[in-house]
This record gives C-alpha cells, sequence and structure tokens, in this order.
C-alpha cells in the first residue's frame, strides 16, 4: 500500500475531505520534506565539523543559536530550542571545554549566570554562515525573483500552519 493509502486509512475520520489527486500532492510534499530534512541533518554535521571535528550537530545548533542571540540563560535556550535543559546542560560543557561558551554571572541575580559565545566560536559560526549564505544565494539566483518570492511565500504559510 503506498503512502497515501496508510495516511487515509489510519484515521480518516480526522482528515478533511479531499480528493486523490489532493492526497497524492500532499504525499509529494511529504517525500521532499523529507528529503529536505535528510539535506539539512547532512549539512548540519558538514557545518559542525568545520567548526570543530568533534563537534556534534545538536553542539552546533546551540553554539549558533547562542551567537544569533547573544548571552542566554540555560533556560531561555532550553525554550527557544524546544528541547530539555538536561540537553542544554551536557552540551554547554562540551561547548566549554572547546573553548567556544563561557558563562558569565547575571549582574540582575548573581545566582544564575548567561552562556555567550567566545569570540573565536563568533567568528567560526559567522564564517561557516557566510559560505552556506553564499551558496544558497548562487542557487535561488538562478530561479528568478517571482519564484524565490513565491517560495518565500509557501514558506510563510507552512510556518504559519506549522507553528
Amino acid at each position: 500500500m503506498e503512502n497515501t493509502g496508510r495516511v487515509a486509512a489510519g484515521d480518516a475520520a480526522t482528515l478533511p475531505p479531499a480528493g486523490a489527486g489532493t492526497d497524492a500532492a500532499i504525499a509529494e510534499v511529504e517525500e521532499q520534506f523529507t528529503r529536505l530534512f535528510n539535506q539539512v541533518g547532512t549539512s548540519m554535521r558538514e557545518r559542525a565539523s568545520r567548526i570543530h571535528p568533534d563537534l556534534q550537530p545538536v553542539g552546533y545548533k546551540l553554539l549558533s543559536t547562542i551567537v544569533r542571540s547573544g548571552p542566554i540563560h540555560a533556560g531561555a535556550l532550553a525554550a527557544m530550542l524546544y528541547t530539555d535543559k538536561s540537553v542544554i546542560s551536557r552540551q554547554v560543557k562540551i561547548l566549554e571545554d572547546m573553548g567556544f561558551v563561557e558563562r558569565r554571572a547575571d549582574p540582575a541575580d548573581r545566582r544564575a549566570s548567561f552562556l555567550a559565545a567566545t569570540p573565536e566560536a563568533i567568528e567560526r559560526v559567522n564564517e561557516v554562515r557566510a559560505a552556506d549564505q553564499a551558496n544558497l544565494y548562487r542557487s535561488l539566483r538562478r530561479w528568478g525573483e517571482d519564484d524565490v518570492r513565491r517560495l518565500a511565500e509557501l514558506l510563510e504559510r507552512l510556518n504559519e500552519v506549522a507553528g
């Protein structure tokens, strides 16, 4: 049984009515998401290794978020990344050991601390981002403005549904 049949058979009562063509199109979208997520996973591993050969993708995700956000409390970082504080704690320890993250006292609450990226981490993450951004721009410039704008609009709609 192909995927659209499994979905429709799985819980037909909760699915809105749709024609076979719509279900087939949705199955195509699902397949493309699978391919995209696999590419993102590979990309995250490559980005992490460009920062440090022992850095794991989850560590890169935390580090790049800290670089982007600026100093941040561990709890706020966990909430931002929709993950458990224990994961944050373990990964931050690894990042500290690599010299990419440091703890800074919170002047408003001396019992708390901010996580901050070191200058070396900021430089490396920004280099990786710049190279990735250049590749994205190079690729999407081949599409033409109308297609790129349409992609942005569709992604916005998808984010509204997913969020």
